[in-house]
């Protein structure tokens, strides 16, 4: 298994509110996680960096090896660092209003357990084809599925930022949690809608199929995001499954 990942602050941006990094637990098993800044919020920054470093930190310190616990896991943690965040920014009034997004798998042999709140995306390359694997949790894509605008409208409307949950609301946040098995071929693509507002799915398919090694992916992925515009900061986490399963 090869992990790699670019965090950029894009070309308009004054700040970059995205984090990404990747921790070992004592048993030796994989979390990878990154988590965008609420944008135009107070300290998404602050938010973003909170989340990943006490979520990798508490990994750090577990001994997690089964699927159901670590679901438990996600659920648990994810809200607690949701209390956190909402709780900091009502302490100050720098702060107050932030949040993030999350997506964040931990990667135990031939099977991976996926969590996510917001609208960073989660993608699986499989037998050559991208596939996303993670819903939004935004307003557009709520307005899709209740049949109001159509897939094509929601790339385009103005309001596609507008996220309906993240890390650092009031009261009990909802955490969406799913595992997958892989057989070793299949690559796993983490990012942040910096990513996925400036590239088109079929792009990003042709780079992840293509020859190059994983960091020349991940590279080439942020350069296509700066090359349609970089509006926003992007952030892209490329796990390759080598032969023999996930760890």
């Amino acid at each position: 298994m090869e992990i790699q990942y670019l965090v950029d602050q894009g070309l308009k941006r004054r700040n970059n509110q995205d984090f990404a990094a990747t921790y070992t637990n004592q048993l030796g098993y994989t979390l990878a996680i990154i988590a965008d800044g609420m944008g135009g919020h107070l300290a998404g920054d602050v938010a973003s960096k909170m989340a990943v470093e006490e979520l990798g930190q508490r990994f750090s310190q577990s001994s997690l090896q089964q699927v159901e616990e670590a679901s438990k896991w996600f659920i648990q943690n994810l809200q607690t660092e949701n209390q956190r965040i909402y709780a900091k920014g009502q302490e100050d009034p720098a702060y107050y209003g932030m949040g993030t997004t999350v997506v964040a798998a931990i990667i135990f042999p031939e099977e991976f357990v996926l969590a996510h709140v917001g609208d960073s995306r989660a993608y699986l390359v499989k037998d050559g084809h991208l596939r996303q694997i993670t819903v939004d949790h935004s307003l557009v894509q709520e307005l899709v599925n209740e049949g109001e605008i159509t897939p094509a409208q929601a790339k385009v409307h103005p309001q596609k930022n507008v996220v309906t949950r993240s890390v650092g609301m009031p009261g009990t946040l909802e955490v969406d949690v799913s595992s997958l098995k892989v057989t070793g071929t299949e690559k796993l693509l983490l990012c942040s809608d910096g990513l996925t507002n400036m590239v088109n799915d079929e792009d990003i398919e042709q780079v992840l199929t293509s020859d190059q090694t994983t960091t020349e992916k991940v590279t080439a992925l942020v350069a296509a995001a700066n090359d349609n515009g970089g509006l926003d900061n992007i952030t892209v986490l490329l796990i390759d499954f080598q032969e023999g399963g996930a760890q």
